[in-house]
């Protein structure tokens, strides 16, 4: 698409939206339901996409996006009616007689532009959000996944009009000329590199934003873990996706006194989960393309390499990797790793391993695991991460009860269940006072009894 082209589609949804048809909570609704049949209807090419992209298996394809889209969708046909109502509040003394309340609207025209690591989930899930909140949508997929953002473009195309929603497709020409438009909201997914040249081109317009960006997210182990379940577990978040997940943990802080213990752990949970050759494994899937393969490649240290470390450049594969004694000098410790390699480090102290994570930029997640509930508050408490869990990886992103966001480098703003629906609505604080009644106080000129009445209902 080109300048001009991009232009005209952003006005005609600006157009759409000054219409007033996004408003009506019932076209929201049907809207909803017309994109979660159409989904369901093409699971299969959903999966294929997915499977040409990164290698998914079909189960892995849906339990971590088709699914997790029909649960937002479902999530949000549920609750679109109470989110979308004004919501009363208590009015002051000093306000008498009115009624003050909060008023839900959405933002206009939205632009969301998507990552390729995920790129159904997170094109599709704050798509969900934005038209529920009664936006209109242009969504940029990466040009990273062009199998599945060709299927989404189908998608949307069988579902909407383009002044409602549309898929502007390609690379760094498109999104440089998306950016130059003004939006009225702009949600991005990516690196924070791009995250930060997003925010420089919303700052041009003073578009509000959300960024969810990545980081180096620590998974802890003490002293009291289950060291078969942790492995078990860690093994799971840390190889979902061939490491390609942004909330992946992406290096252990195991204690010293049970690091060899876990790593023995590690090493016999990898074959159980991918088998004995997991390059040969149909479902461990692949790296996105040759430029990650070779940057992945080059952070494998095969000298502190202890399990794993093999890979295919022509089926862009690389095993289930573990590194030991690895440094925070070390130079898989200086980018985020965003592959299925697993560096361990140890501590001692875990007031001065929190003061070492505090001090680097705030990861999206943070992980832990332990028996010790006194621990757990510790880190919980004083760590400063965007989400995370106790003994377990990943799934705090999976309900639609919580906000899933980042925190400082990692991000800012949330979304996902009525934290979506307020992600994409501007709340309008609105007094409605009536007019029987005008207390004369407020008035000059001012007396001495006024001065008294003031300092009773406003003390």
């Amino acid at each position: 698409m080109t300048q001009n082209e991009i232009h005209t589609l952003v006005e005609k949804q600006r157009s759409y939206f000054y219409s007033k048809r996004t408003l009506d909570v019932n076209s929201r609704i049907n809207a909803l339901k017309k994109l979660k049949t159409c989904i369901q209807n093409h699971e299969n090419e959903i999966a294929r996409a997915l499977a040409a992209d990164l290698g998914k298996s079909n189960f892995e394809s849906y339990m971590c996006e088709t699914g997790l889209v029909l649960s937002e969708i479902s999530y949000m046909l549920k609750h679109i009616r109470s989110f979308s109502r004004e919501k009363r509040v208590h009015t002051p003394l000093a306000q008498f007689h009115s009624r003050s309340f909060t008023k839900p609207g959405p933002y206009g025209v939205v632009l969301i532009m998507s990552p390729w690591n995920y790129p159904f989930l997170l094109s599709l899930d704050p798509l969900v959000d934005a038209l529920a909140a009664g936006n209109t949508v242009i969504l940029k997929p990466s040009a990273y996944s062009p199998n599945t953002g060709a299927v989404i473009s189908e998608l949307i195309k069988e579902c909407f009009s383009s002044e409602a929603v549309a898929v502007v497709t390609g690379g760094r020409t498109e999104n440089t000329s998306l950016l130059n438009e003004h939006f009225d909201y702009i949600f991005f997914t990516g690196s924070q590199a791009v995250g930060k040249e997003v925010m420089k081109k919303a700052s041009e317009h003073l578009t509000p934003l959300t960024l969810e960006l990545g980081g180096k997210s620590p998974c802890i182990i003490d002293t009291s873990a289950d060291l078969k379940l942790a492995a078990r577990r860690v093994v799971f978040g840390k190889y979902l996706n061939c490491g390609q997940t942004c909330v992946a943990p992406d290096y252990i802080c195991c204690h010293s006194s049970v690091k060899d213990a876990f790593i023995e752990e590690v090493k016999k949970q990898i074959p159980l989960q991918f088998g004995s050759q997991p390059l040969d494994n149909p479902d461990y899937g692949k790296i996105i393309n040759s430029k990650h393969f070779q940057r992945i490649s080059g952070l494998i240290d095969s000298s502190k390499t202890v399990f794993g470390g093999h890979t295919d450049a022509d089926a862009l594969r690389i095993e289930p990797t573990v590194m030991d004694n690895v440094t925070y000098n070390d130079p898989i410790m200086q980018e985020e790793i965003f592959g299925p390699v697993m560096p361990v480090l140890t501590y001692d102290s875990l007031d001065d391993l929190i003061h070492q994570i505090n001090t680097l930029p705030h990861p999206l997640a943070l992980y832990f695991f332990s028996r010790n509930k006194t621990a757990a508050h510790r880190v919980m408490s004083q760590c400063q991460f965007g989400g995370g869990c106790i003994n377990d990886t990943i799934i705090h992103l999976a309900t639609s009860e919580m906000p899933f966001g980042g925190f400082g480098e990692s991000g800012m703003g949330g979304y996902h269940g009525k934290e979506g629906f307020r992600t994409f609505s501007h709340y309008k604080s609105i007094v409605d006072k009536k007019t029987w009644l005008d207390l004369p106080m407020r008035y000059q000129p001012y007396k001495s009894l006024n001065s008294k009445l003031i300092h009773f209902f406003l003390k």
